[in-house]
Parts: C-alpha cells; structure tokens; sequence
C-alpha cells in the first residue's frame, strides 16, 4: 500500500490526528519503541535549538550559569520532602537493581530535580557572599505516561530547562520568579509567536511544595488552555528540609529562600497547533532554522548554469544579513513535489528561481502563512525578504491574538459557564469564591481547572459561579492539556 506523503486530516474536522500528521510527516518527531516515549528528529532538534540559543544567552546576561545533576535521586532525599514528592508518586520510574544484584535503596529516574540539587546546595552555600546562587539546567526528566500520549504535549520522557535558585530574601526570590517569567513571555510571544496570558495559579493548581505559582497560558485551536512555562517561590520550604543556610549579613544563621522555573519542548507542540493549517505546520520566522527555502528551477544544462550562479548571488546576500537558508537541489524530485514538503514543514518563505526569473532578472516569493506570490527585482530582493519575514512573524502572532481574545468568554451564572465549555470551549472567565471546595467540584464536574489568577485584581462581576456566595477574584477556567 502507497503511503500517503502529505496530511491527510483536516485540522478543523479531526485536530488530534491532524496534529500527529503534522509532527510525524514534518519530521519533527517519530515514535519509539517503547511505548509513551518519541523520538526528537533532527528538524524537530533544530527548533528546540532555537528556543535553548534564546534561553541560554539571555540567561547569562541575568548571570545564571548552566550545571548538571544525576539523573537517578535516592529515594530518601524525595521522602525528606513528602508534600512535593507525593505529587510525582505515580509518575516516577524506579531503578532497583545493578544487573542482577538489588539496589539496597531504590533510585527515582529523575521527575524533577529539586531534591537532588537541593542536597547539593546545603554544602555550596554558607554565607550571604555565595547568595545569590543562580543555576540552570538543561536535560531531560522521566514521567510514566504510557496511556494517554502526545508528541511534545504528553509523553514519558521529556527535554526541558529547569532553572533552581537560592536567595537571602522572599523579596529576592520573587524579583527572580518575575524576571524569568518575563523571559518566558518573549520566549513565547516574541520568538514563537503565541499569545499567553499571565498570572498565579490557585493553591489547588500550583506546583507541589511551592508558595505560589506563575504561569503563562495559552489556548490552542481546540479550546483546550495549554500551560507554557511556570515561575515557582518555593519559599523555605526545601532549605529546611536540606539545611540550605547561610551566615547573615547580621552574623546570624538564616534558611534561604528558593525559586525555580522551566519550560519544556511542549512549546513545539504549541508552535505546530497554533500555527499550521492542512498543509503542515507553519513556522514563525523567529524561531525557523529555515526562514527561506530556495527551490532552483531548470530544463537543461544551459538553464541549470545560470540559475546556479544567480543562486550564489542570492546566497551571498542572504548571509551578510545572516538570514537562515536551504538550497534544495535535489534533482530527483520535481519542484511541485518540493513546494508541498516544504509547506508541510512551515519554511516561512520560499525562493522559486527559473531561467525566465534569471532573464526578466527577478525572484519569486511564495509566503507559507498566506500563500502569496509574488515576484521581486533582483536589487530589491534581500530588503523585500527581510521585510516579509517581519510581516509573517507579525501577521501570526496577531491571528493567534485574535484567536486567543474572541475565546475567552465571561460567564454569569454556573449553567452558562457549563455551556460555553462544552460548546464554545476556550477560557471561561468567572467570579470565585477561592473555596478549594469549588474549585475541585467545578473540576469534577465540567473537567475544568483555574488556568490563571489575573496579577492585577479585576473587577468582581458578581458571585461565585459554582456556590454563589461572595465571590473574591476573577479566574479563568478552561479544560486543558
């Protein structure tokens, strides 16, 4: 049977199987052999080293520096810190034995690596000259999900950046949790192109052990809300269960405060689910390894000579202004063939060059987000590129906006707030008594959770939604990933 080269789903009738079309037949990711892990494909690599080039010299000019942690955790080091370790209980992988032999304690496959750092941590710091301590990791982290899977979104084993901090003050740690946080925003907003809104989550949502959580949410196009990346104030909490102290400026010893933040390759995922269309994903300019895709076009040796040096012409220009480019010279596929793979893999812009283009001395373009050609005069090629890869960067970002604003949908009364989850979906603002109570039974009920509590009060629009008693904030709900 003739495999089927281009995707076959349609993103508004079947989005989770478009969504696996798009990320396997674009190359992003393959599935592995065991079950709930992938496979990260060298095209799918070069987006996340995209994001980790951002990531890392923005960074180092906060001060933060890169180390690296065991991946296997003693099981005595998760239990000294029982809140937060009962959040990963079900998840965790475990390592009993050296060959044969049984381990005389079992090792956790890293879920996530405050307890392993922290202990490293009670011996690095012991006074305020050390403080503060700014860490930051890239690697991967193993979390059992073997049922309900998906490439990037929800998988077994995941690359993330993890960042873990210590400091001599509430106030430092939470000027630490807010600066990343804005790091994440531009991450999203400026590079990827996604719209998030920003806030805490609940007590109920938070990160286990943590004294708040900020988060940066999004909405994908099948109404469900996708968390981007998370800041977190640990407050004392893991200083005092691994002794993290330090002598004071007053000569006194003091427990740190921690924060710790991290964004992970699910952003991939948002990248493919916002932006693509039938054809494939779209990718922003911004984050592309590829901005501009050159498909050279030619009948003859004679015609193949002068398209070639028109081409390193082209090339040369594209690289004093370091735009990122392909030459796809293949000569066993036809062009046509070579137009759909690149649209299936969201190369923002493409080059056709032919013998009439060489004659007429022009270029065509052909823009990915809206499917426009166009041809351009040589002399006025690269400052015409240049410019349309702003407009793609910026023309996504704003119909993602657009998305994002018409789906969230304030709510007056508990059956209203039900009906727009089931049939508009999205974010459902409404009125909360901040009653855990409600929380967990809007939860149980309509499968929705508070994604985010606005950083500046909004006004209150009446009473609870779920118990009608004096409601205290605005949240926002939504069913998500």
């Amino acid at each position: 049977m003739r495999k089927e080269i281009g995707i076959t789903a349609k993103k508004s009738e079947d989005f989770s199987e478009w969504y696996t079309q798009a990320v396997t037949k674009a190359e992003l990711a393959d599935y592995a052999a065991v079950k709930g892990f992938m496979v990260l494909m060298p095209y799918g690599c070069a987006i996340w080293e995209r994001m980790r080039s951002f990531m890392d010299e923005e960074l180092k000019k906060l001060k933060h520096q890169n180390a690296y942690f065991p991946a296997l955790i003693p099981e005595s080091f998760l239990k000294k810190e029982a809140t937060h370790f009962s959040g990963f209980t079900p998840e965790v992988f475990w390592v009993t034995h050296t060959g044969d032999n049984e381990l005389p304690e079992k090792l956790a496959v890293r879920p996530t690596s405050e307890t392993i750092i922290y202990d490293s941590y009670s011996r690095w710091v012991q006074s305020w000259r050390d403080l503060p301590l700014l860490i930051n990791v890239w690697n991967s982290v193993l979390r059992a999900e073997i049922t309900s899977t998906k490439p990037f979104i929800r998988s077994s084993e995941f690359l993330w950046q993890e960042g873990h901090t210590v400091h001599e003050s509430k106030e430092d740690a939470d000027r630490e949790v807010f600066t990343i946080l804005e790091l994440y925003r531009r991450l999203t907003e400026e590079l990827l192109a996604i719209p998030v809104l920003r806030g805490y989550k609940s007590d109920q949502e938070k990160f286990v052990g943590a004294l708040y959580t900020t988060t940066l949410e999004a909405m994908m196009p099948d109404g469900k809300a996708l968390q981007m990346g998370t800041s977190h104030n640990l407050g004392q909490n893991f200083s005092r269960v691994f002794e993290i102290k330090y002598l004071g400026r007053d000569g006194q010893q003091h427990y740190a405060w921690n924060a710790s933040w991290g964004v992970s390759w699910r952003l991939i995922g948002a990248l493919v689910m916002i932006h693509g269309d039938d054809k494939g994903i779209i990718l922003p300019p911004r984050i592309a390894p590829v901005q501009v895709i050159i498909v050279p076009i030619f009948y003859s040796d004679d015609d193949k000579e002068r398209v070639t040096v028109k081409i390193k012409e082209l090339v040369e220009k594209l690289k004093q202004e370091r735009i990122r480019y392909e030459i796809d010279e293949r000569t066993e596929y036809t062009p046509g063939w070579k137009f759909n793979q690149w649209e299936m893999k969201g190369v923002p812009l493409r080059v056709e060059l032919g013998p009439k283009d060489v004659q007429n001395r022009v270029i065509t373009l052909s823009r990915r987000d809206a499917g426009k050609r166009q041809t351009v005069k040589d002399d006025e090629a690269i400052p015409h590129i240049k410019r349309v890869l702003d407009e793609i960067q910026e023309h996504l970002f704003t119909r993602a906006k657009s998305f994002l604003d018409e789906h969230i949908t304030p709510a007056n009364s508990y059956e209203e707030f039900r009906s727009l989850l089931e049939e508009k979906k999205g974010f459902v603002k409404a009125p909360w008594c901040a009653n855990q109570e409600c929380e967990a039974g809007i939860k149980q009920e309509t499968g929705a959770t508070i994604r985010v509590l606005p950083f500046t009060d909004e006004q209150i629009s009446g009473k609870c939604i779920y118990c009608d008693q004096e409601a205290k904030k605005m949240a926002y709900f939504a069913q998500a990933y």
